[in-house]
């Protein structure tokens, strides 16, 4: 069977369901798995921190709904990058785009055991292998199976964000909102490892391929995924600090089960369950979005073809979703969730820079081509937002830590190796026939 006759993906997505998975894979990561560790950082001002991290994701967000306007496709990010930057930078952006995911979906993963742990006593290295496991069988279900299970988490988990800022309403304004330990590098720190918060927006464009008419209805569904979880993440910011102060939470691994154990009786095991479906969640649509750009990329023949391969009955694509997953379990190996975000910070500040550099060299090289949305507010040819976008990316990235920077590089020179052998044996295939 040739490629061109393989199974493709199922085109069944409609506008809602391309929203609630978007604010579901945003929701569930930083919120209730890192919120503790940032409140560390930024003390009672942390809601700046919330507000810093979303303008950053607002310039790229705006960014990425020109970009899927132009080229719907699985391959996202890939396809961007490789129209105006040739196709060694797309296969580099493409690599950092799948680490993004995959990375993302092991610091969700301990995330989930960290709550699972505290309530349990569960070792949380097994808790979140096992979750890695379980989504992947999910997974490989089917994507309408897969969108179900994201569509029930997500509301589970937006009511408890819902019930976190109701618990917190009798006590807005018991504390000074403005109080920081560290001052402003404390809060600059935690906008950067809080900007994981906001990864996912990037990932509702890697359903094109299973979305119903995707040139309009990826960039409307990213804006309103956007819109909606800016305005929860600050409201619930804002209470939790409310309820005791920052130092309440400050570290804790699970931080909402110990605000809500506070304001009422059960309120700990509620917040507990719903913190596992948020987290849980949030790491399938991760591992979703990092199977379907490594399978369009494969499918374009830039990764090994047998990641291409589309099971039949199911229609998912099997081998994508098992890399995803054995990768996702390596990275859960350093134990502690701030690094490991912070490592899937790194990539996503390295891909955004190209997005946005993307939609500004094609506002030169390609002109003509259709974009059913554009970024607005154009100076002399150029958007600003996307100018933005690149500034504030550069910014925070240089707020990691140089721990953090030099695995970065070291992903980024794996990758350029890795490319470089693709490329020779594609070179050796085309000879040998």
């Amino acid at each position: 069977m040739t490629q061109d006759q393989a199974p493709s993906l199922r085109r069944t997505l409609t506008f809602t369901e391309v929203v609630l998975s978007g604010v579901g894979v945003i929701l569930g990561a930083g919120i209730y798995a890192l919120i503790g560790v940032a409140a560390a950082e930024a003390g009672n001002a942390l809601w700046i921190s919330f507000i810093i991290a979303a303008l950053i994701a607002s310039f790229t967000g705006l960014s990425y709904m020109e970009l899927s306007s132009m080229f719907p496709g699985a391959s996202a990010e890939y396809e961007y990058s490789r129209h105006p930057f040739g196709n060694k930078i797309a296969f580099l952006i493409g690599i950092m785009v799948i680490l993004s995911g995959i990375v993302g979906a092991a610091t969700v993963a301990l995330g989930f055991a960290g709550y699972l742990s505290a309530a349990t006593g569960v070792p949380a290295l097994p808790a979140a292998v096992g979750l890695l496991i379980l989504l992947s069988i999910i997974l490989m279900t089917g994507i309408r199976q897969s969108a179900i299970f994201a569509i029930v988490f997500t509301l589970i988990e937006a009511g408890g964000l819902i019930g976190i800022i109701i618990i917190g309403l009798p006590y807005i304004g018991s504390v000074d909102y403005f109080a920081t330990p560290e001052g402003f590098p404390g809060i600059f720190a935690a906008a950067a490892l809080i900007f994981f918060a906001y990864q996912g927006f990037e990932e509702i464009v890697k359903l094109s391929d299973e979305t119903v008419r995707p040139e309009r209805t990826i960039p409307l569904a990213l804006l309103v995924a956007i819109g909606i979880t800016i305005l929860l993440y600050i409201a619930v910011s804002i209470s939790v600090v409310s309820i005791g102060g920052a130092e309440a939470i400050a570290g804790s691994p699970n931080p909402f089960a110990e605000i809500a154990g506070q304001a009422f009786s059960g309120g700990y095991l509620l917040f507990t369950i719903i913190a596992l479906f948020a987290t849980a969640n949030t790491a399938l649509l991760m591992m979703l979005a990092s199977s379907r750009i490594t399978y369009g990329m494969a499918k374009k023949n830039t990764l090994p073809a047998v990641f291409a391969y589309v099971h039949p009955g199911r229609r998912t694509p099997v081998v994508a979703i098992v890399g995803a997953a054995i990768l996702s379990m390596l990275f859960l190996l350093p134990g502690n969730i701030r690094d490991v975000a912070l490592i899937a910070n790194f990539t996503l500040f390295i891909t955004f820079i190209v997005i946005n550099a993307a939609v500004i060299r094609l506002r030169k090289t390609m002109p003509d081509t259709p974009r059913p949305y554009r970024v607005p507010g154009t100076v002399m040819g150029v958007p600003v937002p996307a100018v933005l976008g690149i500034l504030t990316c550069l910014f925070f990235l240089f707020q990691l830590d140089w721990q953090i920077l030099l695995i970065g590089i070291g992903l980024i020179a794996g990758a350029a190796v890795l490319g470089w052998i693709l490329s020779l044996q594609r070179q050796r295939s085309s000879e040998g026939q």
